[in-house]
Order: C-alpha cells, then sequence, then structure tokens
C-alpha cells in the first residue's frame, strides 16, 4: 500500500472512527483501525462488536493495501501534523507515514485478523434527510435508558403508525416521542441508543439525505463518505401509547425562557430530595409556580405568569422536566397533566411533532 492523503482528511476521519475502538475489549484486534484501499479511496474503520464505523476518504493511490494500526496512538499522531499531504506506505507489517517534517513508523496487525460486520441481505430501505434524523435524535436520545438490566428501554425504537414514521425513547421514568416524516413503508426497528449517539456526532454538520438500510439483525446509516453499521436490540418494545393521555384538567402555556429559569433555579434546592420539585398551576393567578425545598439549606418558591386552563399540582423530578425544556424548540411551550399520579406533558405551543411525558414522583 502506498498513497497520499490531506492531513485535514484523514484527521476528521480518525475523529468519527477511532472513538469506536476499544482497549477495553477483550480482542486486543479490537483497539486497531483498518486502514484499507478501496476503489481509489482509503477506508478507515473501527468496530466494537456491535457498532462498526468506516469513514472513506479521496486519495492518490500508487498501490493497494491494507494493515491495521492502533486507533489512539493514529488518532493522537495525525491530530498533531500540519495541514498539509501525507503519504502511508506499507512495508510488511509497519506503515510508513512521510511528511515534509516528519518521518514515522508506526507497527501494524495483519488486516485478516480484523473482525468484519456481515452485509446486510435482504433488508428494507429508506431515506430521511439528515437535517431532521439529527434534531429527532437530538429531541429522544435524553429518554433513553442507561440500564442494561432492561435492554428494551437502551434503545431508540423507530416505527410507523398511519403513514408517519416515528422515533421514540423512554427510561419509564420520561419517554420522548417525535414525528419524523411521512412514510409508505412499514418500519420497526429497535436501535442501541449508543449506536445512534455515534450518529449523532457524524450528523453534525450533515444536512443531505440519509439512506438507512436493516433487517433483523442489524441497521446500515450510510452519511455521506461515512458508514455506520449497529447491531439491533432483540424484544418487543412497550406499547407506551398507552400511557399518553388524550385530553387535560390542567394546562399552563407560558415562555419555554422563563419556566426553564424557575426550574433551574427550583432545581438547585432539589439537590437533597433527588431532584423533586413540586409544580403549581394556579388559573386564579394566571401562574405557574414552582417549589423545593432542602431542609439544611432553605426552600425556594419561583413563579412564572401564563396562560392558564384549571388548576392543580404535581411533583416531578427537576432533571428531567429541564432536559425536556433544553431540547423543545420554540418561544412559548404547553404543560400538561390531570393529576398529581398522572403523567405530565411538555410539548411546544407551536409544533405539535414533539412531546416529552415526566412520570410524576409520589409526594
Amino acid at each position: 500500500m502506498k498513497l497520499q492523503v490531506t492531513q485535514e482528511n484523514l484527521n476528521r476521519a480518525l475523529g468519527s472512527v477511532a472513538r469506536v475502538a476499544s482497549s477495553r475489549n477483550t480482542l486486543p484486534i479490537l483497539a486497531n483501525i483498518l486502514l484499507k484501499t478501496v476503489d481509489n479511496r482509503l477506508s478507515i474503520a473501527a468496530t466494537n462488536l456491535d457498532i462498526a464505523i468506516t469513514h472513506y476518504i479521496g486519495s492518490k493511490m500508487s498501490s493497494e493495501g491494507a494493515i491495521t494500526v492502533p486507533a489512539r496512538l493514529m488518532q493522537d499522531f495525525v491530530s498533531s501534523l500540519p495541514s498539509g499531504v501525507i503519504e502511508l506506505k506499507l512495508d510488511d507489517y509497519k506503515l510508513h507515514i512521510t511528511t515534509p517534517q516528519y518521518q514515522s513508523v508506526i507497527n501494524g496487525v495483519a488486516a485478516d485478523e480484523f473482525p468484519v460486520m456481515p452485509a446486510i441481505a435482504e433488508g428494507q430501505s429508506w431515506r430521511i434527510s439528515g437535517a431532521v434524523l439529527r434534531k429527532g435524535l437530538q429531541q429522544v436520545l435524553v429518554a433513553a435508558s442507561s440500564d442494561e438490566a432492561r435492554p428494551v428501554l437502551t434503545g431508540v425504537y423507530f416505527h410507523t403508525i398511519e403513514g408517519t414514521l416515528y422515533a421514540v425513547a423512554t427510561d419509564s421514568y420520561r419517554l420522548a416521542e417525535k414525528e419524523l416524516m411521512k412514510t409508505k413503508q412499514e418500519v420497526q426497528v429497535l436501535i442501541p441508543a449508543t449506536a445512534l449517539q455515534d450518529l449523532l456526532r457524524i450528523l453534525a454538520d450533515f444536512n443531505d439525505e440519509v439512506e438507512v438500510t436493516h433487517n433483523d439483525q442489524q441497521v446500515l446509516f450510510k452519511v455521506g463518505d461515512v458508514e455506520l453499521v449497529a447491531r439491533l436490540i432483540e424484544g418487543k418494545y412497550p406499547d407506551y401509547r398507552k400511557l399518553i393521555p388524550d385530553h387535560f384538567s390542567t394546562q399552563a402555556k407560558l415562555k419555554r425562557a422563563e419556566l426553564l429559569n424557575i426550574t433551574k433555579v427550583s432545581s438547585l434546592f432539589a439537590r437533597e430530595s433527588a431532584g423533586s420539585i413540586t409544580v403549581n398551576v394556579d388559573d386564579e393567578a394566571e401562574a405557574v409556580s414552582i417549589h423545593s425545598i432542602a431542609s439544611q439549606l432553605g426552600e425556594n418558591t419561583a413563579s412564572s405568569k401564563g396562560v392558564i386552563t384549571g388548576s392543580g399540582q404535581i411533583t416531578l423530578n427537576s432533571r428531567y422536566l429541564l432536559d425536556g425544556l433544553h431540547v423543545l424548540e420554540g418561544e412559548d411551550v404547553s404543560f400538561s397533566f390531570n393529576g398529581k399520579l398522572e403523567p405530565s406533558v411538555l410539548k411546544s405551543a407551536a409544533a405539535d411533532d414533539y412531546l416529552h411525558v415526566i412520570m410524576p414522583l409520589k409526594s
């Protein structure tokens, strides 16, 4: 293998794939990345056996070849190089990296020892705008569980209902659902949240179409010159829609920034009580007030005016309310519930394509 690439392209590719390589894995080869020539391009790939990311970059190729090298060393080294052309030359299992100022050799391991994710055979494919997918993931990933005891809840469930594709995540304490797009296809796929966090980083400034292909075992996302493959989560996703109320006895519409601020201030006094705050909605006062108590430190009540229908109070985890407010769009939000033991629903007042459900705490 002998080729030339630019430092900028190689550094960007290493940045998107190297974080998947893990030195803590039982297989030492998984701490390496695979460099391989493919159709006059250089592919850089890493995997942890659950997720694999491949990034293709343009190259000026003299001869073909493949090698694996330590991911951490390669990434740190290339990011330290000045911009310009880098020559990569493979001699036995040694990768020679040359620039006008640097001449380095990294010892590699044979490419045929590197595990390859199987290709998706007879999969289902659909396309989605990169900007829409990015926004959707930002809004739902916050609600996914990290508790491996319930694997189904550690994923994001993409599914269609009556010609509309939705993404949903829940950890059983809160739930986020996002309407993504209209489609004629029937989609039901449960993707690990960890894989989608990596996808979100790849989607950072990508607004073109993303191609998604999946079968019963895995899913492939093609994002420009980057491909991400992930194993799917097995199991049946809970019938979450039963949790979402279709009418409310108490509803408040107010400025998102104001609700965010009074929740943030109240959360400072709620640290002792695991984030517990009491939200009081009063139609006579036309206000929402949040009360929190720290027995050793004091207590706090903060309020904001709004358009109120009905009165009531509910005790919530302040972190869940803050997470929902941070990912909502628009200036105004609606906060609704039916009683202190029923779920509360947070939505944008202007858009109806996203909702954030928070389960109450026992007060």
